[in-house]
């Protein structure tokens, strides 16, 4: 490790630090994940229609959406531990336009829950727009909290992707090698004999001599 590596390093935030962020962004995806598994909606049937037991509406059927929008943010998040400084920007954006969605989402279940659980009652009686109570559960608010912190994840990444550095094989070599200096020409030269024996084993293997 060279000394401006481990100077970085130091000058690096704790709350910017790489794997904090990316962490916490994919904890975050896995939380709105995990709402999409629970239930949502609980939907007594008007058994005046239909003699059906109540029906428990996961959010993957409730809001079908946030199941993807989830997964793309878990995605960026981990693509971003490795992405440069242009890429983080895409990935960012794409992580708060999926959290927008995932809050898009929760609230349209919030607001009108008898349409969200429309599809589950159908499949369930075969009756299209039949009367219910539809009862919502906590997971659409969890989803939605979950959604906002996503987005504010995202915009953290930004900022912290400033203090991060770039892995470059070769980096120090060929920054002396640049600058003119003794030690970047034997850094050089080091460099091509490494490459000149790696070319000579690629010869043999292929059984022709490199002499």
């Amino acid at each position: 490790m060279t000394e401006t590596t481990v100077s970085r390093s130091a000058t690096t935030p704790r709350w910017a630090r790489k794997g904090t962020v990316v962490l916490l962004t994919v904890a975050l995806a896995l939380v709105v994940f995990g709402t999409t598994t629970q239930t949502w909606l609980n939907v007594t049937l008007d058994p005046s229609e239909v003699r059906v037991a109540p029906l428990k509406v996961a959010g993957s059927k409730a809001a079908t959406a946030v199941t993807a929008l989830a997964l793309v943010s878990l995605a960026g998040a981990l693509a971003a531990s490795i992405a440069g400084r242009v890429a983080r920007w895409i990935i960012a954006v794409m992580i708060v336009i999926s959290a927008a969605g995932i809050v898009s989402a929760g609230a349209t279940v919030l607001a009108d829950p008898l349409s969200a659980a429309q599809s589950a009652i159908a499949s369930a009686t075969g009756i299209a727009e039949g009367n219910a109570d539809v009862q919502t559960t906590v997971f659409p608010v969890i989803a939605m909290v979950a959604g906002v912190l996503l987005a504010l994840s995202a915009v953290v990444l930004l900022l912290a992707g400033r203090h991060w550095k770039q892995n470059t094989r070769y980096k120090s070599a060929a920054a002396a090698a640049a600058s003119g200096t003794g030690e970047g020409t034997n850094a050089e030269h080091e460099a091509s004999e490494d490459l000149d024996e790696i070319d000579s084993w690629d010869s043999l293997s292929r059984g022709e001599d490199p002499t």
